[in-house]
């Protein structure tokens, strides 16, 4: 479905979407900072963002934004979170909307807008003014690139996908650029994820499918265990297409969720491929569960578990770490019922550590992409959660961070 031959197209695959990167000089390095994503004809718009008690500026202000259901332009900035900011910090972030809404002839409540970066630091407005007026000049047809790259943080590269189906009769298309590597953690993550598409569906349709799909896809995630402030993920589809109107319950409804959820499922394992240091990618499949919350929950217990995480990163097969998180996880589970598998190779049944070839699995632990089996045998229910190793390198990274 992912297509690689337009996948440098990202949010601009779909009909009628431009979009921009600029260097607006708010972080350190210099680098691409500024990103503008524009739709000229109106969008429907749908939005999840962070549980967190402590929510950034962008946050407030997308919540109250939404509650119109349209949008023409996301305008998001790196370097700096607007996070802990107090008034100051609302004020910009609706500044930032009303900048964008007078450069691209909109109502600023059509604007929607994105931070990341560090905590507690205000936004430096004149850069911002000079970096979205800049940005508004360059929207372009291809300017996705540039502006995922203008998102990322500590990410070694920015996420982006592209791809197209048929919804009644007509091609739809599907784009987004997205940013999340470190501070990840269920409830979606350190991240801003922004999704085009062309079809043509109304907001509160459009709002149910994605709700509905974060919680099989982006809080399904952990890289650290760390919620976030800023977390954002944002649907725009402004009919350019020209199917007609999709509609719950139909055939055109049920492509076009399964479309959304494997953009954003392929999303959420690429965050967490590339958590801040990884060097492993884990898929942790929990099986045999009485609920699906049980089997997140278990999962999302190895998944955060730093000895978990650390004895993968040094490929040391130590099931042990393993069937301990499942203990203390919180859901009903017998150890004698219980097999955990490294790969397709039995590591732990019947209450005691199997016998396995050690030169098979250390095949397996030297793999970059492991997969973490677990049958409970307490029922039917199944979930998967995806995350990565503890490096050296993650210590580093969040060591010197603010510096």
């Amino acid at each position: 479905m992912f297509s690689e031959k337009n996948a440098k197209a990202g949010v601009t695959f779909p009909k009628g979407f431009k979009a921009a990167g600029v260097k607006a000089g708010i972080k350190k390095s210099g680098n691409l900072d500024l990103a503008l994503i524009y739709t000229e004809k109106e969008a429907a718009v749908a939005g999840v963002f962070t549980k967190n008690a402590v929510a950034a500026a962008p946050v407030i202000v997308d919540k109250e934004h939404l509650k119109n259901g349209k949008a023409h332009a996301i305008v998001a900035n790196a370097g700096c979170a607007n996070a802990c900011t107090g008034e100051v910090g609302l004020k910009n972030a609706q500044e930032m909307a009303k900048l964008a809404a007078a450069e691209l002839g909109c109502d600023p409540y059509d604007v929607f807008v994105g931070s990341t970066g560090i905590i507690g630091v205000n936004l430096p407005m004149d850069k911002m003014a000079a970096g979205i007026k800049a940005a508004a000049a360059e929207l372009s047809e291809d300017g996705s690139v540039n502006a995922g790259n203008a998102i990322i943080t500590t990410d070694t590269y920015s996420k982006a996908c592209s791809f197209s189906v048929q919804i009644g009769g007509k091609e739809v298309r599907f784009g987004a650029i997205a940013k999340g590597s470190g501070m990840i953690q269920p409830n979606m993550a350190t991240m801003l994820c922004y999704i085009s598409t062309d079809a043509n569906i109304a907001a509160p349709l459009l709002q149910k499918a994605l709700s509905d799909i974060v919680e099989v896809s982006f809080n399904m995630i952990s890289v650290d265990g760390d919620m976030s402030t800023n977390d954002t993920v944002l649907v725009l589809a402004n009919g350019e297409a020209g199917n007609a109107e999709i509609k719950e319950g139909t055939e055109d409804y049920k492509v076009f969720y399964d479309s959304l959820k494997n953009i954003c499922q392929e999303l959420s394992k690429r965050i967490a491929a590339d958590g801040e240091g990884a060097t492993k990618f884990l898929t942790i499949n929990v099986h045999g569960t009485k609920t699906f919350e049980d089997a997140k929950t278990v999962a999302m217990s190895i998944a955060k578990s730093p000895l978990v995480k650390t004895a993968f990163f040094g490929e040391d097969p130590n099931w042990g770490r393993v069937i301990c998180a499942v203990g203390y996880a919180g859901v009903p589970m017998v150890p004698e019922k219980t097999v955990i598998k490294f790969g397709d190779i039995t590591v732990y049944a019947n209450g005691l550590g199997a016998e396995f070839d050690m030169d098979e699995l250390s095949g397996v632990m030297a793999e970059h992409d492991i997969e973490i089996n677990v049958e409970m045998g307490m029922g039917d229910a199944t979930a998967t959660v995806w995350s990565c190793d503890f490096s050296y390198e993650y210590v580093k990274i969040n060591g010197e961070y603010h510096t």
